[in-house]
This record gives C-alpha cells, structure tokens and sequence, in this order.
C-alpha cells in the first residue's frame, strides 16, 4: 500500500550536490508500494489520452540562457570541466521509459540501470560518462509522487553523476481527480528543476540531491555539446510543443521562442561542438506503408511537432547533428537526408525507449497475416506523411532492436559525434553494443560502424 503523507519540516538546502550513496546499496527487494492496475486505469481514461495537453511551466531562465554542466557538479564543476577537456572528448549517456509500473517489470529496470551505473563507475577518468540524460516516461502510471523512490530513486541510487531530464507523457498528464498542487509536472519540477540542492521527500532514505534544471525544457551546455531539451506534452499520441496555431490553446507558444533563441545563439557563437535536439515523443516511428503488412508498434511519428522544429531550423539557419527521443519502447535509428544551407546532409534521428518499463515488438501482425518486419536501410519517406517537405530528401530505417533492453552511450569531441546503442539482457547484467553511428561535426556526414 501507498506510504501515508505526513507534514515535514522544510527540506535542508545543501552547498553540494549528491549523486551517488556514499556506500553502495545492496539491490532492493522489490517495490515498497503497490501500485494500481495499469488496465483498469487506462480503461478510465482511454479517451482522455487522446486530447488532454497540459500547459507547459515557464522556465526560470532566459530564452537564450544555457545551463552548465559545471554547475550541476558544484564546486567540483571546474574540475570536472578541465578533466573532460584534458581528455579531448565528453561520453554521458542517454535512455527513456525506464520506469517499472509494477513488480514483473522492476528486474528489467534494474538491469538498465545498473549497467549504466557500472559503466559509470568502472570507467577510466577520461572514459568515464559526465552524466544521463534522460530522455522522459520516468515514473509510470502517471508521473505520482509515490512511485518516485520505486521507480527513479531507487534503481538509480548508485548511479555517481547528475541525471537530467525532460519529462515524457507519463510524467505530465493528469489524471482527473487529481489534488490540486499534486500534479506531475509539479512534483517533476521539484526533483528536476529545483532552485536549491535539496534532498525531496520523495527520495526517502537515499541521498541523491533535486536537479536544479531552470525548468521542464532547458539547454545543457557541456564541454564539446549542447542539448536543446524540449517538453513534448502529456498526449499518448502525437507530441505537441506549443500551441500549433490554435489547435492547442492551453499550450503556449513559449517552447518556440526557446527554441529560436537557443539557435539563434548557436550561430551568432559560431559554436563549433555538437547540438543535439531531445524530445521524448519521436519524430519517426516506424509503422508498415501497407495494411496488409501488419501495423506500427504500440506509439507512431510525431511529423507535426517535426515540422515546427524543422521551420525554426531553417529559419535560425542551424540543424542538430542529432536527433534523440524515445517513447516508443523500443530501439530505432534512422537516417534523414535533407537539403540545408546549400548542401546535402546526414541527421541520425534516434529512438531509445527501452529503457526498463517495456519493450514492444516494431510492427504488429495483421489478422491472418503475419507481421512483415522492415530490412535494414528500408527507405520509409512515406513517414513523413503530409508533411513532408521538398528538401528532406531520403528518410531511411537503418537499424532497430525490438527484443532487448538498452541504453545510449554517447561520445562527443572536438571533430566527431558517437551514439552507440547497447543491449541489456533480460535475465543478465550481460550488454553488448549492438549499433553506433558516427557524424563528423563540421560536414554533418555520416558512418555507421
């Protein structure tokens, strides 16, 4: 049953960031909560899914303001600045979904996130990742202040760097009945995007500090990269960023402006390392161009949200090296080819939501048919759909994993971007790196290793 909410004293503000327990923990032994049946909840609120988009929170910050690296480390920020600079490179990982919404998934979540936090800690200095970005779906069903500790706190406990994150639509939508100053993206704010190192309640005995994000889309500036995250709304299906002229009047427009200022500042900076887009609904996901060939996996493309990102690109003049999402529970890479400032170039668009909660298979049969998976490099334009602009030339599925669990790992120096995927086994802490890509930074050309 759910802990009883007791009244507390304020939460002590601490000088220093925590990460990590100070002595490692031994492995837990299952949740120390119930939680509700998934079925039963989405019966309820099925329709709701569909149309309700919560507004998004003001950032703290400037449009064009950064958050550093340096400054969720602390005091020790310049020196984990110089050691990532006198390394010549920055690797930090990235994942989604990880949440366990009950006790048969919770092993999965745990090997994820032990594989991470291993890597993390068994690495050489130079080799050791800055920090997890994470990619939204944190705690499931709905983002309660209950299951923070089950599904972040704990499994991450060990975990000895910063975790920053965008939230996904299981951490944003409200479900009715809801108390007022109870809702998801508050209690998100509180664990991410503190003003002060506090220790939150729902952290319980561990030490793990609030994230102190400006707010629930922000830009991660660290040595070699910088990561414009964006809030893709509470809907199950599509991601919605702003208002779409109307369409969504209880969303701003407030992610669109971020958004030309943070590009805006890129070019007038001549910034020369890699930019990276995050969003947790996923641009492209990957469904059959034919009926008779089954149906796409359980969440599809989100063309609309792409096609406001796309004309503030071309507007500001700057594409990301990359793109990252995750939502659908899954791992997909594909290559966009477009037309940009006068030359052709490669944008890996990349999907990592196999992070713990699920994994769901690419394409689902057809009744009396069964299910045609794609080929490598398969070339579906087609998910461009209606809004497919004449310069995106090829759109192409280049590699997807729908059978394991995983995590990105990420490598950034002064000439080249590396996102590697790799596998976490079900029933072993085993992994192995299934797929990475590589794209030279000053020509956005592309090579899959």
């Amino acid at each position: 049953m759910a802990r009883a909410v007791h009244s507390r004293l304020p939460d002590a503000v601490f000088h220093e960031p925590i990460f990590g327990e100070p002595e490692k923990l031994p492995e837990p032994n299952g949740f120390s909560t119930e939680h509700p049946s998934d079925s039963e909840l989405y019966k309820q609120i099925e329709e709701l899914l569909k149309k309700d988009v919560v507004a998004i929170p003001p950032s703290r910050a400037a449009a064009d303001a950064v958050l550093p690296l340096a400054e969720a480390y602390g005091s020790h920020g310049p020196q984990v600045t110089k050691l990532i600079e006198d390394a010549g490179k920055i690797i930090f990982h990235a994942l989604g979904d990880s949440g366990a919404s009950n006790v048969r998934k919770y092993a999965n979540e745990l090997h994820v996130a032990d594989q991470v936090t291993l890597d993390a800690a068994s690495s050489s200095a130079g080799n050791r990742p800055a920090f997890l970005f994470h990619l939204g779906d944190i705690v499931y069903n709905f983002g309660e202040a209950q299951y923070y500790y089950d599904q972040f706190y704990d499994p991450f406990r060990n975990y000895p760097a910063p975790i920053f994150a965008i939230p996904g639509n299981h951490d944003s939508f409200v479900v009715p009945g809801t108390p007022e100053g109870h809702e998801p993206l508050t209690t998100f704010e509180r664990n991410f995007c503190a003003r002060e190192r506090t220790i939150t309640r729902e952290a319980g005995s561990l030490h793990r500090t609030a994230m102190v994000q400006p707010g629930v889309y922000f830009a991660l500036d660290a040595p070699f990269v910088r990561i414009i995250g964006l809030f893709s709304n509470a809907l199950e299906d599509p991601g919605v960023i702003s208002s779409e002229d109307g369409k969504w009047p209880e969303v701003s427009d407030l992610q669109i402006k971020f958004l030309h200022a943070q590009l805006k500042k890129i070019k007038d900076e001549n910034y020369q390392g890699a930019v990276l887009i995050a969003t947790h609904h996923p641009p492209f996901s990957y469904s059959p161009q034919h009926s008779g060939d089954g149906t796409g996996g359980n969440h599809g493309s989100s063309t609309a949200m792409l096609k406001q990102i796309d004309k503030v690109c071309h507007d500001e003049g700057v594409y990301p090296h990359a793109f990252l999402s995750a939502h659908a529970h899954n791992y997909q890479r594909y290559t966009r080819i477009i037309e940009f400032g006068g030359k052709e170039i490669d944008v890996p668009f990349i999907v990592c939501g196999d992070g713990g909660h699920n994994v769901n298979p690419l394409v689902r049969a057809a009744r009396g048919h069964r299910a045609e998976e794609p080929h490598s490099g398969s070339n579906v334009r087609y998910l461009e759909g209606q809004h497919r602009p004449a310069w995106a030339k090829q759109l192409l599925l280049e590699k997807y994993d729908d059978q394991n669990y995983g995590y990105l790992r990420i490598h950034v120096d002064k000439e080249e971007l590396k996102i590697g995927f790799h596998q976490v086994g079900v029933r072993t802490l085993a992994q192995s790196r299934y797929d990475m890509v590589t794209v030279n930074l000053a020509d956005h050309t592309m090579v899959a290793n």
